[in-house]
């Protein structure tokens, strides 16, 4: 890829809390293919001052390891969001900035959260081999550089791949499927709809001050939301899903 090529992709993932000591997901009924290794990702995510990346729900970060390390943009699009990635580079590649002129204007872009991740990508397979998507065993330890706030959690992450349905009736039916099983393993629907929202304490991007975008603390040993007995989720909670990350 050259240095200013950007490629842009659609995303369409769910993800889910688990606990710090929970078994990595046995998948029964899936076939899958498991890592010899975790991939160790470190990313920082950059906003202006007052947080108009954010506020319009987009995340824009530079994240080193992996397969997919470099620039990536994000935003909602349809039934996922949409991610434009560029190679790796010390500064935010111009063909990325152009991409968010209207939002951000000419304020500059600082550092607002650092996350360090050790990921261990299971790729979920057909009768044939082809990549269905991948279920991702997320450690993460975050540090929110505007409160100097650190938070640790464990999630796992499942997104479709190329190989996945390309009718949405069918992706919906392997995501449900996906679900269940790993609900059945001890999972359930995340707290926070991103890791920049949950790395700076919210549950979702958006304009500050919006209803119930404040991250209730998290339970180091089941990885759940603390809320109050009896408290309902909300509606951004239950559905962790199609945010930016």
């Amino acid at each position: 890829m050259a240095e200013d090529e950007v490629t842009s992709m659609t995303e369409t993932e769910r993800k889910y809390d688990v606990r710090e000591d929970a078994p990595a997901p046995e998948l029964s009924g899936f076939s899958v293919r498991r890592p010899e290794r975790p991939d160790l990702l470190q990313a920082t995510y950059y906003d202006t001052e007052d947080g108009a990346l954010a506020a319009n729900r987009l995340t824009l970060r530079r994240r080193s390891g992996g397969h997919d390390e470099g620039w990536h943009l994000k935003r909602p699009a349809g039934d996922g969001r949409t991610e434009h990635h560029a190679p790796l580079a010390d500064e935010v590649p111009p063909a990325l900035l152009e991409l968010i002129r209207e939002e951000v204007g000419d304020r500059r872009l600082i550092p607002a959260a650092e996350l360090r991740t050790e990921r261990s990508p299971i790729i979920v397979l057909d009768e044939e081999g082809r990549e269905l998507a991948e279920v991702a065993d997320d450690r993460v330890s975050a540090t929110d550089l505007r409160s100097g706030v650190e938070r640790t959690w464990r999630e796992w992450e499942v997104e479709l791949l190329e190989g996945a349905p390309s009718a949405v009736a069918e992706r919906q039916l392997l995501l449900d499927r996906l679900e269940a099983t790993l609900l059945e393993e001890g999972a359930e629907p995340a707290a926070a709809m991103s890791k920049f929202a949950r790395a700076t304490g919210r549950t979702a991007l958006g304009p500050e001050g919006e209803e119930d975008d404040v991250l209730a603390p998290i339970d180091p040993a089941s990885g759940a939301s603390l809320q109050h007995e009896g408290e309902p989720r909300s509606s951004a909670q239950a559905a962790a899903t199609d945010a930016p990350d």
